[in-house]
C-alpha cells in the first residue's frame, strides 16, 4: 500500500536564494502600463509578482529592470548566469501574501509567481541604492494611501482583500459606497481583471463600470486615465489583456456621454482573433445601453455571424439584436439550429445559452422589414 501524500503547509514566501522571508511586493510610484508589484530581499535579490502566472516573461523583465534601477540599457547588456541568476517561487497568492501549495483556497485558484533575479555583487553595488530608494518611496506612498484617497474623517478604510471579497460575493452597493469616498478603489478593482477565474473577472469589470460612473461625475480625467491604462494593457504583446476589454465596455456603457470616443479603439482589437469574442461582448454591453453609438458600424459586424468561433457568433448575434440590424435577419435565421453553448454574463451570473437561442432572441429585436415600394411608373 502506497503511503498517503503529505500536503505541504501554507507558508509565508521566502527568498529562494537565501531562505529569508520576503515582504509583500509593492507597487512603485511610476505606475507604468502593465507594471507589476516588486520587492527586494535583504540578500540583494529583487523580485516581481505575476499575479496570474501567465505573464512570466514580463515578470522576468520587470524584475531584471527593477534590479538595474530601471536602467533598461544596462538590463539588456547583462548575460544570464554570468551577470545574474534567476529563480521562481510558485503558488503565490498576492491577496494573502502566502504560498498555497494546493493551488486553491476558498474556491479561488492560486497561480501567482514571484520571479527572483539576483545580480552579481559588482552590479548590485551600483544599482542597490536606487532600488532601495524606490522601495522606500513606495512604502511611504502606501502609508499615505489613506490620506491620499481623501477619506472623510472617521471613514473606514478597506484593504485589497476586503474589496476582492465584496466583488467575489457581488455585493455592489457597499462597493459603490466605497467609491463615493475612495476613488482609489478603481486600482483594487483593476487588479481583479487579471484573476484566473472568469466570473471574478467579469464581476470586477461590471462593478468597475458602475464605480467609474460615480468617480467620473466628480473627476472624469481619472477614468480617462484608467481607460488609457486598460488600452495599453490589451495592446501590450507581453500581456494577456484578460478582463480589460470587458472593463472598457462596462465603463463606456456606464458613462457613454463622456467616453464614447473610445469605441473606435475597441474596433481595432476585432482584428485579433484571440480578442474578438471579448470585444464583441464589450460592444454588446454598450449597445444594450446606447445602440445609436454603434449604428453606423452595424453592417461591419455581419461577417462575424459566420465565424468559426461559437463565442464570436453568439456575441455578434447579441450585438446585432441590440442594434436591430435588419440586414442580419437571414444569417440569424440560419444560426437558429446552432447548438454550441456559450456563457453569457449578466448581473453577476454567467448563464449558458446555445448560439441558436441567442440568434433567435436577436431576431425578435430586429426592425420589421420595409413594405415593398410602389411599382415603377405608378
Amino acid at each position: 500500500m502506497e503511503p498517503l501524500a503529505v500536503q505541504e503547509p501554507v507558508r509565508e514566501p521566502t527568498c529562494p536564494f537565501c531562505g529569508l522571508p520576503v515582504e509583500r511586493p509593492r507597487e512603485l510610484a511610476t505606475h507604468r502600463p502593465g507594471e507589476m508589484p516588486v520587492g527586494a530581499c535583504t540578500c540583494g535579490a529583487v523580485y516581481a509578482c505575476d499575479v496570474t502566472g501567465y505573464n512570466q516573461g514580463a515578470a522576468f523583465i520587470e524584475a531584471l529592470v527593477f534590479g538595474c534601477n530601471q536602467d533598461w540599457d544596462l538590463a539588456w547588456e547583462l548575460l544570464p548566469e554570468e551577470d545574474y541568476l534567476v529563480k521562481t517561487v510558485e503558488n503565490y497568492d498576492y491577496e494573502t501574501h502566502l504560498i498555497i501549495p494546493g493551488r486553491s483556497q476558498d474556491g479561488r485558484r492560486i497561480s501567482g509567481i514571484l520571479y527572483f533575479v539576483r545580480l552579481q555583487p559588482d552590479i548590485r553595488e551600483v544599482t542597490a541604492p536606487g532600488v532601495r530608494g524606490k522601495l522606500n518611496q513606495a512604502a511611504t506612498l502606501s502609508r499615505r494611501e489613506g490620506e491620499d484617497r481623501g477619506h472623510p474623517p472617521g471613514a473606514r478604510q478597506y484593504n485589497k482583500g476586503e474589496i476582492a471579497g465584496l466583488v467575489r460575493e457581488y455585493r455592489v452597493p457597499p462597493l459603490l459606497a466605497i467609491a463615493r469616498q475612495d476613488r482609489r478603489v478603481i486600482n483594487d478593482l483593476q487588479r481583479l481583471l487579471y484573476a484566473t477565474e472568469e466570473l471574478l473577472r467579469l464581476r470586477a469589470a461590471d462593478i468597475l463600470g458602475q464605480v467609474a460612473a460615480i468617480i467620473a461625475a466628480r473627476d472624469p480625467e481619472i477614468i480617462a486615465n484608467l481607460l488609457q491604462r486598460l488600452l495599453a494593457s490589451v495592446s501590450d504583446p507581453g500581456a494577456a489583456g484578460w478582463g480589460a476589454v470587458d472593463a472598457m465596455g462596462e465603463i463606456i456603457a456606464g458613462t457613454p456621454a463622456v467616453y464614447a470616443g473610445y469605441i473606435p479603439q475597441l474596433y481595432a482589437f476585432l482584428e485579433d482573433p484571440a480578442l474578438r469574442s471579448r470585444v464583441l461582448r464589450a460592444l454588446g454591453r454598450i449597445t444594450r445601453v446606447k445602440p445609436e453609438l454603434l449604428q453606423g458600424a452595424a453592417l461591419h459586424f455581419l461577417s462575424y455571424l459566420k465565424d468559426r468561433d461559437p463565442e464570436v457568433r453568439g456575441y455578434a448575434a447579441v450585438l446585432l439584436g441590440h442594434l436591430g440590424t435588419g440586414a442580419a435577419r437571414e444569417d440569424l435565421k440560419r444560426l437558429a439550429g446552432d447548438n454550441f453553448i456559450i456563457g453569457v454574463y449578466h448581473e453577476g451570473v454567467i448563464e449558458e445559452h446555445t448560439v441558436g437561442e441567442l440568434a433567435t432572441a436577436a431576431l425578435a429585436g430586429l426592425r420589421p422589414p420595409l413594405p415593398p415600394g410602389p411599382a415603377a411608373g405608378v
